[in-house]
Parts: C-alpha cells; sequence; structure tokens
C-alpha cells in the first residue's frame, strides 16, 4: 500500500471517528462524543503527517512533534496546530479525563471536527512534502 493510500484510509477512519462523535452528543454521551472527536482530530492530523513527510506518526506524542515540525516549515500551518492544541487541551484532557468542561464550547469543538479533517486532507493533496 503507498503512503497516500495509507494516508486515505486514515481520512476515512477520521471522518467515522467525526460521525461517531455527533452520533455519541446526540445521545447525549459528552465525554465519550469528546474523545471520539479528539480520535478523529489525532487520526486526521496523522493522516497530514504521513502525507506530508512519508512517516506515519506512532502516537500523539509523535504526531503533535511532526505537526510542530511541519509548522516550523511552513508557517500557514499555524492556525492549523493552534486548532489542534486547543481540541487536545478540552476534548482529551479537561472534558475526557476530568469531566470538566463548558457544553457550549465542547459542542462547538464537537462539530468542528469534520471541518477540521477536511482541512487536513486538503492540506495533504495541496502541499509539498516535506
Amino acid at each position: 500500500m503507498t503512503t497516500i493510500e495509507t494516508a486515505a484510509g486514515i481520512f476515512e477512519d477520521a471522518r467515522r471517528m467525526g460521525d461517531a462523535a455527533l452520533e455519541r452528543m446526540a445521545s447525549g454521551d459528552v465525554r465519550d462524543s469528546a474523545e471520539k472527536a479528539w480520535c478523529a482530530t489525532m487520526r486526521a492530523t496523522e493522516a497530514l503527517v504521513l502525507a506530508r513527510t512519508g512517516q506515519q506518526p506512532s502516537s500523539s506524542s509523535a504526531a503533535s512533534r511532526r505537526l510542530r515540525t511541519l509548522v516550523r516549515n511552513e508557517q500557514s500551518l499555524n492556525g492549523l496546530q493552534n486548532r489542534y492544541i486547543a481540541r487536545q487541551r478540552y476534548l482529551h484532557g479537561n472534558c475526557f479525563y476530568h469531566n470538566n468542561y463548558d457544553l457550549e464550547t465542547i459542542d462547538l469543538l464537537i462539530r468542528g471536527t469534520a471541518d477540521y479533517v477536511q482541512v487536513c486532507e486538503r492540506l495533504a493533496q495541496s502541499l509539498p512534502r516535506a
């Protein structure tokens, strides 16, 4: 399987997780919804890194480091990194792990997951490989 095919499969998984997050939110399970939205965010970031570098991150820490490296080389990704960090903090840390969240903020982040995935896909296709 090529890097592009692998990245496409990871993006598909990210979209499925984003859909699952919306379903869980509709059923009232905010914490599980937040974690699924974080998973979608992570998978989309992994796919972007893979598409840009040819290396698939093995953990969220590796994905974070590689995204930082991409941002250093391409400043236009800075906004994406900021979105990634906010999602990590609020969806994964505050909401899922600590059950500490503002429902309006979490709802906006969960509903914005599809957009984050689409942005990563577009960047994976349009930016030159590192």
